[in-house]
């Protein structure tokens, strides 16, 4: 139940931040349309962004989960350290979860109008 609430603050987080961030570059996203950029490229610059913090965070996590996994197994009676669906599910779950939450602010960047975007100042 934990894991789950953890899960669920995680995205609600990731997607804050995501949708935090296209607003702020907006302008920029603007500037890329009226230059010509295709919607897939949009989608791509703010996916990709939301999958570099994931991954970088999931890096770190399973670094720090190796050895906190053994400390765990040598202290507490019954934990298995070495749990593949662990370190290889969490991950895959955590990663579906970034796409879903950078898409979504990811189709609300497509939807700038250049115009606007550029007579905001």
């Amino acid at each position: 139940m934990f894991g789950a609430v953890a899960l669920l603050l995680s995205a609600v987080g990731l997607y804050g931040l995501m949708a935090y961030l296209v607003a702020q570059r907006s302008r920029e996203v603007g500037i890329r349309v009226a230059l010509g950029a295709r919607r897939s490229d949009v989608l791509r610059l703010v996916m990709g962004r939301g999958l570099r913090f994931a991954s970088v965070g999931i890096v770190v996590g399973v670094a720090l989960a190796l050895p906190m996994g053994r400390l765990l197994a040598s202290v507490l009676e019954g934990v298995n350290a070495n749990e593949p669906l662990i370190y290889f599910g969490v991950p895959a779950i955590l990663l579906a979860m970034t796409l879903l939450a950078s898409f979504v602010p990811g189709r609300r960047a497509l939807a700038v109008d250049p115009v606007v975007s550029l007579r905001s100042d």
